[in-house]
Order: structure tokens, then sequence, then C-alpha cells
């Protein structure tokens, strides 16, 4: 796996677990009975993006630390998941 590579999937797991915990413990204005005026009652009432974000990146560290894991050690490859035979492999050297 290249470096890129290794970015890439960090942020694509990042991204994916972010929008998995927005709405975990999340209280509205509407649940909280305080709406500002002018904006709406599932407006979250007080969030806390750092704290969000922090846990998110801890959780996101671990499971990136398993799943390039799985990916440099080979238990998992293309061939693995080519269900469809399209996949070609190389062939292999006289």
């Amino acid at each position: 796996m290249s470096i890129t590579a290794a970015m890439v999937l960090y942020a694509v797991i990042w991204f994916m677990t972010m929008f998995v915990t927005l709405p975990v413990r999340l209280r509205t204005q509407g649940d909280e009975g305080e709406v500002v005026p002018g904006t709406h009652a599932g407006a979250p009432a007080n969030f806390r993006v750092k704290r969000t974000m922090l846990i998110v990146t801890g959780i996101t560290t671990v499971l990136w630390v398993i799943i390039a894991g799985i990916i440099l050690s080979g238990w998992i490859t293309v061939e693995d998941l080519d269900w469809f035979d399209r996949y070609e492999a190389p062939a292999e050297p006289l």
C-alpha cells in the first residue's frame, strides 16, 4: 500500500465514522425546548465539534490500523473480492 493509498483509506474511514457518530447523543433545540428564532427546531442545541472530532479520530485510527494490517498482510486480496470473475491474475513467470 502506498502512502497516498493509506491517506485516502484513512480519510474515507474518518468521514464514514464522522457521519455515523454525528447523531449519537445529539440534543436538538426542539428537545431542549429553547428554539433560537430563525433556526430549525432540529438544529443542535449544544454541539461540541472538538470533542466529536477527537472521538472520531480515535475510532478511525483503530479501524485504520486493523484494515491496513489486513491489507498489508495479504489476508484479503483483490482476488478474494472478485465475485464475478472479472479479474485476470497475472501470468506466472516460467
